[in-house]
């Protein structure tokens, strides 16, 4: 996974350091993922907003993923914000490889006492593909979202203790990250048991400034 404020991409975004893919298999899950309300939670998405009511089990797991990309995008907001948040938070919303790439980035840049100021915006969400199999959880094979997202990071920056930004004049604000949501604990927790497992950057044109 990579990330946005501009010392890479973002894949996850412009904010992060560290470029990681795959998804990876069971990672304890932690508790239900949080329930502040997502910073692009304004903001319109491609896909049509979901029924209370969802007519199939896919149509659950879309709804239930598409939630948990919302919250995955506050939480990041918060723990590269605010040093004091903990860094065990982040499983609320990730697993496997992408919260292993979380934590490392969020180490680097409190160590270089680095914090973001500002939020990410999620300015178009598109559903891609449902897969329900959980056919063989010990080896990966898990129900899976993939969610392609728009990112928005031209009102976030990253600054030192002095508040000097840190980013790169020529990063991109905006991008493309296509996201595997998936559910390592589907038997006992089908609902709230999605987590970002995995990310990658998609080579298209941003979606449009608002």
């Amino acid at each position: 996974m990579k990330i946005r404020l501009g010392l890479i991409s973002w894949a996850t975004g412009a904010l992060m350091l560290v470029a990681v893919s795959a998804c990876g298999n069971n990672e304890a899950d932690s508790a239900p993922p949080p329930s502040e309300t997502s910073s692009s939670s304004s903001l319109t998405t491609s896909t049509p907003t979901p029924s209370a009511s969802p007519t199939s089990s896919s149509d659950a797991a879309a709804t239930q993923a598409s939630s948990v990309l919302h919250q995955y995008f506050a939480m990041l907001d918060r723990v590269r914000q605010d040093p004091s948040v903990r860094l065990s938070d982040l499983a609320r919303v990730a697993t496997s490889t992408q919260l292993n790439s979380e934590k490392l980035l969020v180490s680097a840049e409190r160590s270089r006492r680095l914090h973001q100021t500002g939020v990410t915006s999620i300015r178009k969400l598109t559903v891609q593909s449902v897969n329900l199999d959980n056919s063989a959880p010990a080896a990966g094979r898990v129900p899976t979202v993939t969610i392609d997202v728009c990112w928005d990071v031209s009102h976030a920056d990253l600054v030192d203790k002095n508040g000097k930004s840190a980013v790169k004049p020529t990063r991109a604000d905006r991008g493309w990250t296509r996201y595997t949501v998936a559910n390592y604990h589907w038997n006992a927790n089908p609902s709230g048991g999605w987590r970002i497992a995995s990310s990658q950057d998609l080579k298209q044109t941003p979606c449009a400034a608002s």
